[in-house]
């Protein structure tokens, strides 16, 4: 079944007891497009249904943050936990992966990194997106434009599913680059440049008009929504 790309904002559950640390990732999460659901513990985490994705504090005041995750993922077995971790957590974090949680950030991250985490969980359950002439099927890493197969990397793939997902709104460089390379690469974004113009090249060269991959000063990249006039 195709389906289309959602554009409604997703709904996140935030576990935190910290009040400046719950209070910092909802506003954070906020403007980055997401509606947050913000609780202090685990009386309250179970009772929140309505989410997409859970984002929990292994270091809760009423509560094991791992029992937690292993209690969402009985309730809501399809829907992703990241855990929120200190740095000498190690033990605890691998214990909330053996409860069910998908991934963990460690404490203090970028706001980037999270939310770009994020997004790579929710898009796990769009496996195809359609923008325009193009076609982005992510369970088979198959790109087409009218129809007829584009060659890319695999770089360049996630990079243009990324944008995809987003078709019409403006993505952070930051963000694409911890979601399409790695959380903890340090390197300049010379390297995202360089795919983008590749991408922008292939995209022009194909049968059909394509969406353009258009430049968004200060910001990033975005992929319309309507085909380039040639």
């Amino acid at each position: 079944m195709l389906l289309a790309v959602r554009k409604e904002r997703r709904r996140v559950l935030i576990v935190e007891d910290e009040v400046g640390v719950r209070d910092a990732l909802q506003r954070g999460l906020d403007r980055a497009g997401f509606e947050t659901i913000a609780v202090a513990g685990t009386r309250d985490a179970v009772c929140v249904a309505d989410h997409d994705i859970a984002l929990v504090d292994l270091g809760l005041a009423d509560g094991d943050g791992a029992d937690l995750c292993a209690a969402l993922k009985a309730r809501f077995p399809e829907r992703p936990i990241i855990v929120v971790t200190g740095r000498d957590d190690e033990l605890n974090v691998v214990d909330a992966l053996d409860a069910g949680a998908d991934d963990y950030v460690t404490k203090p991250f970028s706001l980037a990194v999270l939310t770009a985490r994020i997004r790579r969980h929710l898009d796990r359950a769009l496996p195809i997106a359609t923008v325009a002439s193009l076609r982005i099927d992510r369970a088979a890493r198959r790109a087409t434009v009218g129809g007829a197969p584009l060659e890319l990397t695999a770089r360049e793939f996630d990079l243009l599913a990324s944008l995809a997902l987003r078709a019409g709104d403006p993505v952070r460089k930051d963000e694409l680059v911890a979601t399409v390379w790695d959380a903890h690469w340090s390197k300049s974004t010379h390297t995202l440049d360089v795919h983008i113009s590749s991408l922008r090249a292939k995209l022009a060269d194909s049968a059909v008009d394509a969406p353009l991959i258009v430049t968004v000063p200060g910001v990033g990249y975005r992929l319309e929504t309507a085909p380039s006039k040639r």
